[in-house]
């Protein structure tokens, strides 16, 4: 069994240690505030959003049906496995998290994949750099709302699970990923 080093820790202005993930996800955010502000864009205002529907027409498509309830059994499976859904399908400059969960005092963002079967490495294996780096991004955009609403105003430790569902089984991957993996400093 090879060994695994502990996770480091970081104290934040207010001495709290802080784990890398978390850590990592404040220092994006900061990187993406600066960059903006040297290309003197505004700021944006993005909106949590639980619509899945890119379509002009008058309803979702076939994929998106199915998307969609992918995302709500990877929920139940979440709530039965005694995690509390935070936000649903949360949006900014074209990231997305599916489902946003919190687990005791850790916050969770989950990716949900949906696959025919494995053939091609499965779900944890359809996430690619470019889309971890859309997932983090994303995550960092929320993560002082979130804590504000849900912890007291304090910075969680924070997770990345994939659920993938393949050939109708549900499969739960912890920590699949963290914010380092998406290259943040």
């Amino acid at each position: 069994m090879p060994h695994r080093a502990p996770a480091s820790r970081h104290l934040n202005t207010t001495g709290l240690a802080l784990d890398d993930t978390t850590a990592a996800l404040i220092l994006a955010r900061a990187a993406a505030a600066q960059a903006r502000a040297r290309r003197r864009l505004p700021r944006p205002t993005p909106t949590p959003t639980a619509s899945t529907s890119t379509s002009t027409s008058a309803g979702p498509t076939a994929r998106q049906r199915r998307g969609a309830a992918a995302e709500a059994q990877a929920a139940r499976y979440l709530e039965r496995h005694g995690l509390r859904i935070l936000a649903r399908n949360l949006r900014w400059q074209g990231g997305e998290i599916d489902l946003v969960a919190a687990d005791g005092a850790t916050l969770v963002f989950v990716e949900v994949r949906l696959r025919a079967g494995a053939s091609h490495g499965g779900a944890r294996a359809s996430i690619g750099p470019q889309k971890i780096r859309r997932i983090v991004r994303t995550a960092a955009r929320f993560l002082d709302r979130l804590g504000r609403a849900h912890f007291g105003g304090r910075l969680p430790a924070c997770r990345f699970d994939v659920i993938g569902i393949e050939n109708g089984r549900l499969h739960w991957i912890r920590a699949a990923f963290t914010a380092l993996d998406a290259g943040a400093p």
